[in-house]
């Protein structure tokens, strides 16, 4: 089976390790285990009721504990509705490989995370991409979804908060979209693996699962949970979709690690510490981010309203990997090339690490862009 290649995950692999300051991360500045702890209400000697665990498979679903503090999430869902997987990455395969077959139609908005086009079509599924436009503030144009779906269309695929964009669909948009789905029978995927990082509020946006009864959510740790180390992610849905991924899933991965599932479900079970704490760093970076774009006359951007990143268009003569080397070589500092995301002519930003790399970041691409001709 072809697959194309992930632009975003060879540019990571090929860079991250090569660079000084890495403004191309997309996960909220990571936690380490006693950070998790201290947040918890915990000390290092808790670290003891791991002593006894027996390193078993474990529960294949995912633990009893984990699955509930998952479902608490949602607002209509049960445990049952919810199935753990190997991070989000692996929650999106498993969505696709279960639901898409060849010749089935799919739309997928882009930008967003290459799975969501890349796997469907290597299915063999005719995929239409539904363009995000910066006019538009990168939210869907719902006339044009209307008129892409057909009788035969078997999955929309969407992800809000928008990776890279950091676009955020209201409920009221979430639901329009489900009733243009219902219209023709369609599933609907919701890659929300950013929920839970919102400008406002108590960050979390609603959920398709919630608003679609065939709306099917994914996420995971690795990003508004700070916790990527355990490569940790879930589905969440109707039963029926969980018990067909079920089959797909006893193939590539029969159960997550059991230390993995004990700091998620304890990750989660004190959600609103460890959010409070995303909402610091993502809320205080961005508005130095934005203060930053102010002073920059050769960017601009539709400043985010959720997530990590920021999608922002440049004014130079170079194409953005062209541009993303030279940066990095120069300073250290690194993006990730719009080319990447089929999004040329901008570079993605990412805004939720330390604020103190950020800052000099920042400082050092302002310098890069007032040696450019």
């Amino acid at each position: 089976m072809y697959v194309e290649p992930f632009g975003v995950e060879i540019w990571m692999n090929e860079w991250e390790t090569k660079c000084e300051l890495n403004l191309a991360e997309t996960c909220v500045e990571s936690l380490t285990i006693g950070e998790l702890l201290h947040l918890a209400g915990k000390n290092d000697t808790d670290l003891s009721e791991l002593l006894s665990m027996k390193m078993t498979y474990g529960a294949i679903e995912g633990s009893d504990r984990l699955r509930r503090a998952i479902a608490e999430l949602y607002e209509q869902l049960t445990p049952q509705n919810v199935i753990v997987t190997h991070g989000t990455i692996g929650a999106n395969m498993l969505v696709h490989k279960t639901l898409v077959s060849a010749g089935d139609h799919v739309v997928a908005v882009v930008p967003t995370y290459q799975q969501h086009y890349s796997i469907p079509s290597s299915i063999g599924a005719d995929v239409q991409k539904l363009k995000l436009r910066e006019e538009q503030g990168f939210l869907p144009d719902l006339d044009a979804l209307r008129a892409m779906v057909r009788p035969d269309t078997q999955l929309i695929a969407l992800n809000n908060p928008n990776n890279p964009t950091g676009a955020l669909m209201a409920g009221e948009t979430l639901e329009k979209i489900a009733e243009i789905a219902r219209s023709v029978g369609a599933w609907v995927l919701c890659d929300e693996v950013y929920r839970g990082t919102d400008q406002e509020g108590d960050g979390m946006t609603a959920s398709i699962c919630d608003v679609y009864e065939k709306g099917i959510s994914t996420a995971g740790m690795s990003k508004a949970y700070s916790l990527a180390g355990l490569r940790l992610g879930w589905i969440a849905g109707p039963h029926d979709v969980i018990e067909a991924v079920s089959v797909h899933r006893d193939y590539d991965t029969i159960s997550v690690g059991m230390i993995d599932d004990h700091f998620a479900a304890l990750a989660l079970e004190n959600r609103s510490k460890v959010l409070a704490r995303s909402h610091a760093i993502t809320r205080g970076n961005l508005a130095i981010l934005d203060a930053w774009m102010a002073t920059q006359p050769r960017l601009s951007w539709v400043k985010p309203r959720s997530g990590t990143t920021a999608l922002v268009k440049y004014d130079l003569d170079m194409s953005s990997r062209d541009f993303c080397i030279a940066l990095l070589r120069e300073t250290g500092v690194m993006f990730t090339p719009g080319s990447a995301l089929d999004m040329e002519g901008y570079v993605r930003v990412g805004y939720a690490n330390t604020p103190s790399v950020l800052v000099e970041g920042l400082a050092r691409v302002g310098e890069f862009l007032l040696r450019q001709a």
